[in-house]
């Protein structure tokens, strides 16, 4: 038979070891529990530091609209949507400009429900999906304030414009000074054709680009056409088929100017040229401000009193040091002609990539009707007018509390967070 194995003896400590083995467990427990406050204390100070370096920053306000409130990550996030797949200097001009769009999105939200409208997640998820590539949900402001504006303009605004209205059929063009408009016009009295000359001389664009005839429009819609009222006025005051005399519009752009150049002073080993220079609106009027310069007159004094080159103005035209391709070939084509003698006064130099102020028109109303029907695109660039104007007016309306507090160390914070989160760093 087996041999039945007995239980195992039980192991005896003696109050000697015992009391040497609860010491070291002792001990453990206060290694292990230095260990464990160590560890707590370092991580507390790694998060103490993450969130003070990192989450605080974030999460601090930075611009208030009466009762919402937008933070930092907020901010950087529309920087993102806006800066994306541009320039690094292109992010840093917008700075401001993305405040001014988080501030009108959040008035257009509030005040569209004060007028009964709104735009369900539902739609602005459906919307985000929709998009090509589709748009993450960080931007679902963007898209509401999208939808509420469409809906706005289509089924609130629309109700504001009016179905037929008085109206003229005019042709215009804008010439740069009361010289050259003379001589267009008598051009025309001779029998040359408007549409060709306005093609070839107006120095308007949407002139220009009609051949000056701007068909069938109602006088506010002239009026945003022209980008000013004074051609408008005159037609809807004027009889039919009568060719306006030249018409001065003081504050109407166009895409020219004409400069008076010298150079003062030059770094042959940089290519660079020290210049003073005036802008002007026209020829003539350049043509004029020589001859006073020939005269003896000083050039800062005319610079600071007639130049329309706002940079160089304050300064009595003086552009510091350029190099070739800072300006226009125009300008560039003088300045660097290396065999131009120091301080020579140029002649009146046209440059087509500066705009300047100031013109003459030439009106003629070809037909009018007291109670035409607006065309589909007059009701819709008036409903969009009428939309921009209660945008704008939201600003001014003394019971809305607007308040940016981003700083110019904020605002460049933000720019670099969100350099780095687009790659461009």
């Amino acid at each position: 038979m087996a041999k039945k194995r007995g239980e195992k003896p039980k192991r005896e400590f003696t109050k000697r070891q015992l009391s040497r083995w609860q010491e070291q467990k002792k001990r453990q427990r206060i290694i292990i529990s230095l260990g464990i406050s160590i560890i707590v204390v370092v991580l507390g100070l790694v998060g103490a530091g993450w969130y003070i370096s990192q989450y605080q920053p974030l999460h601090q306000t930075v611009i208030r609209v009466n009762d919402t409130e937008f933070d930092m990550n907020y901010y950087i996030k529309m920087l993102k949507y806006y800066g994306k797949g541009q320039s690094i200097n292109y992010i840093y001009g917008m700075a401001d400009e993305v405040v001014r769009v988080i501030e009108r999105n959040e008035l257009v939200r509030q005040e569209a429900m004060k007028l009964g409208f709104s735009v369900s997640n539902s739609e602005v998820d459906d919307e985000l999906k929709s998009r090509n590539p589709p748009l993450s949900k960080d931007y679902r402001d963007l898209v509401r304030t999208e939808i509420l504006v469409n809906e706005l303009r289509d089924e609130y605004f629309d109700k504001q414009v009016p179905v037929s209205a008085e109206q003229r059929h005019i042709m215009v063009m804008f010439l740069e000074s009361e010289k050259r408009a003379a001589e267009v016009r008598a051009r025309l009295e001779g029998g040359e054709d408007f549409t060709e000359v306005a093609s070839e001389l107006s120095l308007d664009s949407i002139s220009r680009t009609r051949k000056g005839d701007l068909d069938w429009h109602p006088e506010s819609v002239l009026t945003i056409m022209l980008d000013t009222s004074i051609p408008v006025e005159y037609a809807f005051g004027s009889e039919v088929g009568v060719l306006s005399q030249p018409i001065y519009d003081k504050e109407k752009t166009k895409e020219v100017g004409y400069w008076l150049i010298k150079v003062l002073e030059r770094k042959e080993e940089s290519d660079e040229a020290h210049v003073q220079a005036i802008l002007l609106g026209s020829q003539e009027e350049a043509q004029q401000v020589k001859s006073r310069l020939e005269a003896g007159e000083d050039f800062a004094t005319l610079a600071e009193e007639l130049s329309q080159h706002g940079y160089s103005r304050e300064s009595g035209g003086d552009l510091d040091w350029l190099t070739e391709g800072m300006m226009s070939p125009a300008f560039d084509e003088f300045v660097f002609n290396t065999g131009l003698e120091l301080e020579t006064l140029s002649e009146p130099i046209r440059d087509d990539e500066f705009v300047t102020e100031g013109g003459y028109w030439l009106i003629k109303v070809v037909d009018k009707d007291d109670n035409k029907e607006i065309s589909d695109d007059d009701s819709d660039l008036l409903k969009t007018k009428a939309l921009n104007d209660w945008v704008s007016a939201l600003w001014d309306n003394p019971e809305n509390m607007v308040v940016d507090y981003l700083d110019s160390e904020s605002k460049l914070e933000a720019i670099d967070r969100t350099i780095k989160q687009l790659g461009l760093d």
